[in-house]
C-alpha cells in the first residue's frame, strides 16, 4: 500500500521488534481508527550466523527489507532489560541499536518501550509471562495458531503498545515527545 493511500484513509503501520542476538522476533499491524489487524510477524533466525558482527549485518538488512515492503509509519522497539550477564546485554543492545539504525536510515520514527509497559499495556499486568502475552494476543488479533518461538508474538505485543500509548515516547516519570524534550533542552539542538 502507497504512503497516499494509507494517508487517505487514515491509516497507519507499525512494525514491532522484539530484539535479540539469536532470534529477532518482529510484527506488523495495521491500524483504522480504533481498529488493529495482523499484517505478519514471524522471526527472524541468527543463531546460524557465525560472529556477532555478520549477525548485525543481517539485522540491518532483515529489517530494512522488512521497512521497505511494508512501509511502516513507526517502529517500535523493546528495549534491553538489564540482566546479569553484562556481555549479553552489550550484545544485546547492539542488535537493537542496528534494528534503530534501520528505521532511522529510511526515516521511520521509532519508539521504545520497557518489557513491563508492553506486557502491561497488552495483558494488564507488567508481569505476565511469553505465554500469557500470546494468549492475549490471540484474542486481540484473531491469531489462529500461536507460534512455537514467542519472539514473534512479543514483536507483536510490542507493536501493538504503540499503538495504544499512541506513539508517545516513554520516559522515566512521564511521557512526553520530542518537541516537550526539545523544548526543555534548547541546548542540545544543533543548528
Amino acid at each position: 500500500m502507497s504512503k497516499e493511500g494509507k494517508k487517505a484513509t487514515k491509516e497507519k503501520i507499525i512494525l514491532g521488534i522484539d530484539p535479540g542476538t539469536n532470534i529477532m522476533g518482529y510484527g506488523l499491524i495495521l491500524v483504522e481508527g480504533n481498529k488493529y489487524s495482523i499484517i505478519q510477524f514471524g522471526v527472524i533466525h541468527l543463531k546460524k550466523y557465525s560472529g556477532h558482527e555478520l549477525k548485525l549485518k543481517k539485522i540491518f538488512e532483515r529489517i530494512t527489507g522488512l521497512i521497505d515492503e511494508y512501509h511502516p509509519d513507526a517502529v517500535a522497539l523493546e528495549a534491553p532489560f538489564y540482566g546479569e550477564n553484562v556481555q549479553s546485554m552489550l550484545k544485546l543492545g547492539r542488535a537493537q541499536g542496528v534494528a534503530m539504525a534501520a528505521a532511522l536510515a529510511r526515516e521511520i520514527p521509532i519508539a521504545e518501550y520497557s518489557p513491563k509497559k508492553v506486557k502491561q499495556s497488552v495483558t494488564g499486568n507488567g508481569n505476565s509471562s511469553k505465554e500469557q502475552v500470546a494468549e492475549m494476543l490471540k484474542t486481540l488479533l484473531h491469531i489462529k495458531e500461536i507460534p512455537k518461538l514467542l519472539d514473534a508474538t512479543d514483536a507483536l505485543a510490542v507493536a501493538l503498545c504503540h499503538h495504544f500509548h499512541d506513539g508517545r515516547l516513554q520516559t522515566r516519570g512521564r511521557s512526553a515527545g520530542w518537541k516537550a524534550f526539545l523544548e526543555e533542552n534548547p541546548t542540545r539542538i544543533k543548528g
